[in-house]
């Protein structure tokens, strides 16, 4: 995926959802008072680490419920098919990715500020949604025609706003050097599924400082937001 790398604000991070363990963990728990939302919510989180976990083709619709704690009929109250599932996953996903990253940008007061914003963002949501890269890396095949359609074509305005960030910020002056040096960041901040021998936030500083070392290297960058 371009841009590999999912409620709408959680872990620090706007637009992540929360893990699928913990969505998992806390789903055992529910009971027949949850809304539709949280149940539907539950259905994506589990979804989310099974699919990571065991691969979309070796999980089933009844696997999903199970670890969300919601019955077969249940599950086909909100999903007709485990393909519909995936794609809201990475629909969803890539929706909020490009929402939040433009909110960031537009927030900023320079081009070098919004590209600073832009690796905050993209490593905090790599490290707090590790399940959700290897989704969008791996299963793009599984999802349907129209699906995957709107997932690239969100990839690519995500790529697109990168770019335009790096020129801005006169990194580089070439579009195609502008669009291989986002794919490389994304190779380096989306390596989180397999970066766990640090602690979430030693891992997202560590990331930070070397996507910030490759884009900025003249000089110091500022320090990240509160």
């Amino acid at each position: 995926m371009a841009a590999n790398i999912g409620a709408r604000a959680a872990g620090g991070v706007a637009g992540a959802r929360p893990g699928p363990q913990a969505g998992a963990t806390r789903a055992r728990g529910g009971g027949s008072g949850a809304s539709p939302r949280s149940r539907r919510e539950r259905l994506l989180s589990a979804a989310a680490g099974l699919f990571a976990q065991r691969g979309y083709s070796s999980v089933t619709l009844a696997d999903i419920g199970g670890a969300a704690g919601i019955s077969g009929p249940g599950v086909y109250r909100h999903f007709a098919s485990k393909e519909r599932l995936l794609g809201e996953l990475l629909v969803d996903v890539s929706e909020r990715l490009l929402s939040s990253a433009e909110e960031r940008v537009a927030a900023t007061a320079g081009p070098e500020a919004a590209l600073v914003a832009l690796v905050d963002f993209h490593a905090g949501f790599a490290v707090d949604n590790p399940a959700l890269i290897t989704i969008q890396s791996r299963e793009m095949p599984a999802l349907s025609a129209d699906d995957q359609r709107r997932v690239r074509r969100l990839q690519r305005t995500y790529v697109e706003l990168w770019a335009d960030t790096v020129i801005r910020a006169r990194r580089f002056e070439r579009h195609e050097e502008a669009i291989v040096a986002a794919h490389a960041i994304f190779g380096l901040l989306n390596s989180t599924p397999h970066s766990r021998r640090l602690a979430g936030d030693e891992t997202r500083t560590l990331l930070r400082s070397l996507a910030l070392a490759a884009l900025l290297p003249a000089g110091p960058s500022p320090r990240p937001g509160p």
